[in-house]
C-alpha cells in the first residue's frame, strides 16, 4: 500500500504545523459519519528556473472556498494565508514536487444540520501522474454522474467521490484502466477524477458545465487552445458520438494530460503520438514547469 507520510511528516492543522503521525481528529465528526467535507488536488513543480512553484494556487483555493459556500460549510480562512501555508508545508517536508491536498472537515455533529464551523488541513506527499503515462484503456461506466437537482455538482465535495470509486472500481475489476461516467441524459460527462477532451476533424470537443466538476486543468487546457490556435467547442455529445472520435484524452490535476488507448475495446483512428491532445499534453508540461513552449508543426 502506498504510504502518504512517515514519522517525519509536517502537515497544517488548524493554523498549527505538526506531524502528521500524531494529528488527532474527533470519530464523531459530519465529515467522517456523511461525508461532508471538501477538498483540493493541487501540484508543485519545480520549474525550468529551478525554483518551486504551485501551480494555480489562487484558482483552486478560490474553487476551495466556493465549495465550502455551495454546501454550507463555514469558510474562515484566508486564501493567501492558506498558499502560504502551502509553502512551507513543502519547505518543512523537503518537497520540490509534490501534490497538496487541503481538507475542510467538520466537527462532531450526528445531525443533518448544516455545520456551524470547520477545522482544515494540508498535507502533501509525493505523487507521479494518478492514471499513469501509458494510454488508457476505458470502458464506459454503468453508474452515472449524479443528478445535478439532487448535489451541488460544481462542489468538489468528499462525498460525491463514492460515485468516482464505485465507477473506478467497476472499470479495474473488468481489466480496464478507467471509467468513463455518463449524464443522466445518456449524454459523455467526466472520468472519475478528470475531465474529457475529444479531437474530430481537427477540433476538439468537451462537455460544458452543468453535469461535471469544471476542472483547474481543464481550464487550462481550454487557455492552451485558445493560445495555440486550436478549435474548441464546449458541447454536449453521446457516447456514440465520442466513439467516432479521432482521438481522445483525460486531464486533471492528478493525472495531468493523459491520452486513451481505446474505449469499451475499440482503438482511435488517429495515433495520439500525432493528435491535438499530444500536443496539449506537452504544452500543458511545458506551462506548468514554466518553460517555453513551440508548437513544432500542425496536427494534420
Amino acid at each position: 500500500m502506498y504510504s502518504y507520510y512517515n514519522e517525519n511528516t509536517i502537515l497544517y492543522f488548524d493554523g498549527e504545523y505538526a506531524k502528521a503521525a500524531e494529528a488527532k481528529i474527533d470519530l464523531y465528526g459530519q465529515s467522517l459519519h456523511y461525508g461532508y467535507a471538501v477538498f483540493e488536488g493541487i501540484r508543485a513543480y519545480k520549474t525550468e528556473k529551478g525554483e518551486v512553484k504551485i501551480f494555480k494556487a489562487e484558482e483552486h483555493f478560490d474553487r476551495f472556498k466556493r465549495s465550502c459556500e455551495l454546501i454550507h460549510i463555514p469558510y474562515k480562512y484566508n486564501n493567501e494565508e492558506l498558499i502560504k501555508a502551502c509553502y512551507k508545508v513543502l519547505e518543512l517536508n523537503n518537497m520540490e514536487e509534490a501534490y497538496i491536498r487541503p481538507l475542510v472537515f467538520c466537527p462532531p455533529n450526528m445531525t443533518l444540520k448544516a455545520a456551524s464551523e470547520s477545522h482544515i488541513l494540508i498535507c502533501a506527499w509525493e505523487w507521479g501522474a494518478y492514471l499513469g503515462e501509458k494510454l488508457l484503456r476505458v470502458m464506459t461506466s454503468t453508474y452515472q454522474r449524479p443528478n445535478p437537482k439532487a448535489f451541488q455538482i460544481e462542489s468538489k465535495s468528499a462525498g460525491l467521490y463514492i460515485n468516482s470509486i464505485l465507477a473506478s472500481q467497476e472499470a479495474k475489476e473488468k481489466g480496464y484502466d478507467e471509467a468513463l461516467l455518463l449524464d443522466m441524459n445518456g449524454n459523455v460527462a467526466e472520468g472519475p477524477g478528470a475531465n474529457i477532451f475529444f479531437e474530430k476533424n481537427g477540433k476538439l470537443y468537451t462537455p460544458p458545465k452543468g453535469h461535471i466538476l469544471p476542472g483547474i486543468t481543464r481550464a487550462t487546457v481550454i487557455e492552451l487552445c485558445h493560445e495555440l490556435g486550436i478549435p474548441l467547442e464546449e458541447k454536449l455529445f453521446t457516447l456514440e458520438e465520442l466513439k467516432q472520435a479521432e482521438s481522445v484524452f483525460y486531464c486533471g490535476t492528478a493525472a495531468e494530460v493523459i491520452g486513451w488507448d481505446s474505449l469499451d475495446g475499440q482503438t482511435f483512428s488517429k495515433p495520439f503520438s500525432e493528435s491535438l491532445g499530444k500536443v496539449l499534453q506537452q504544452a500543458y508540461k511545458a506551462r506548468v514547469l514554466e518553460k517555453e513552449f513551440k508548437r513544432e508543426a500542425k496536427v494534420a
